[in-house]
């Protein structure tokens, strides 16, 4: 059993209110819950209205289903938001 890490660091220069960042959030965090049956949330810069940083966990069998997993997240997550994607981690913990 592996469990797959992922951290994404989003800037989204159009939010100027705590409000637009938490609808652009949650539903940025519904739709990879409920395509990849991960968990998911946010987990740093809560209050600073720009900066969105979001953390996933997923458990897999074996590190190529968590490789696989993580390379289709990252191209979710680029694909389903207009935020520039700054920074993105990945790990794998047995």
């Amino acid at each position: 059993m592996i469990i797959a890490a992922m951290t994404f660091r989003l800037y989204a220069p159009w939010v100027h209110s705590l409000k637009e960042k938490r609808m652009t959030v949650k539903s940025l965090l519904a739709q990879l819950i409920n395509k990849f049956h991960v968990s998911a949330a946010e987990t740093d810069e809560q209050d600073t209205h720009q900066i969105i940083v979001i953390s996933i966990a997923a458990i897999v069998p074996h590190t190529a289903m968590a490789d696989s997993l993580m390379d289709e997240i990252s191209a979710f997550v680029d694909r389903m938001t207009e935020a520039e994607i700054l920074d993105e981690q990945r790990e794998l913990f047995t």
